[in-house]
């Protein structure tokens, strides 16, 4: 555990990127549990205020999850809308520093077989899954870069392998981020696809200088433990990992969430697309 920040914010020509899946809220938990959303919450507003990335990608995020975020994160975008047919339901949006990153486009896809259908759902998916893809561009260096945020199934391993697929068909080759509770470990068939046999590397894996113990992303609450990582942060293109880790920090002696934040500083070797 650390009281200082993991990375912070980053200055240029760094980018500082965080994933974090923040725990869908769950009612009438006993007051003092860990998952209780009142007791997170401050958590959360605590991290973020003090790491504040250029880029966050959440997954399970509703609307009392983006309002106290943006209470850390002011100022910040918020890309991506809820997964059902009609934009309810949890999401994983995109947060974006707009005083550091313009945002040229972005669109939000499901992931099956029609991607462009609104809640949609293929390969025995238990629920719609969706990804947010952002063209940013920095204000500082001018680098273009090509963000996706996803989550993928729990339940079907096919549906985690198709969905790396469809985001792997989506990547250009400028520099790229993609971020994401897998739901699945380094050693799966979507890891494969995304990156042993794919264009994406592993920021934890490629990172200059690690930071911290290498722990399992899903603590579930407890004290992280040296375990499978289903939260993943990958880069491609020119990107140079300069530090990345997992965030084991408990502001307040709260956790956060259930999940461990993934976090890296990157440092793009050429401008992007045009």
């Amino acid at each position: 555990m650390h009281d200082a920040p993991l990375l912070g914010p980053a200055e240029a020509p760094d980018l500082a990127v965080m994933t974090l899946n923040v725990r869908r809220i769950v009612p009438h938990l006993r007051p003092r549990h860990p998952d209780r959303w009142s007791r997170r919450r401050p958590a959360l507003t605590a991290l973020l205020e003090q790491e504040r990335p250029s880029v966050l990608g959440l997954q399970e995020a509703q609307p009392a999850h983006l309002r106290a975020a943006l209470e850390a994160l002011d100022g910040y975008a918020v890309l991506g809308t809820g997964r059902s047919r009609r934009g309810g339901d949890e999401a994983n949006p995109i947060l974006v520093d707009t005083d550091r990153l313009e945002v040229e486009r972005w669109r939000q896809l499901a992931l099956s077989t029609t991607p462009h259908r609104p809640g949609s759902r293929s390969w025995g998916a238990m629920f719609p899954r969706i990804l947010v893809e952002a063209r940013l561009r920095d204000r500082i260096t001018g680098v273009r870069w090509q963000v996706v945020n996803t989550h993928l199934d729990h339940v079907s391993p096919l549906a985690r392998r198709r969905s790396a697929a469809l985001i792997r068909a989506l990547l250009d080759d400028g520099p790229a981020v993609v971020t994401g509770d897998a739901n699945a470990g380094t050693g799966s068939p979507a890891y494969r696809t995304l990156v042993t046999r794919g264009p994406l590397r592993d920021a934890v894996v490629e990172a200059q200088h690690p930071i911290g113990t290498r722990w399992g992303t899903r603590p579930a609450y407890r004290r992280p433990t040296r375990g499978r990582r289903i939260d993943w942060l990958l880069v491609g293109g020119g990107v140079v990992v300069r530090e990345a880790g997992m965030n084991d920090a408990k502001p307040g002696g709260r956790w956060p969430s259930d999940h461990l934040p993934v976090q890296a500083l990157l440092r793009a070797t050429d401008g992007g697309g045009s």
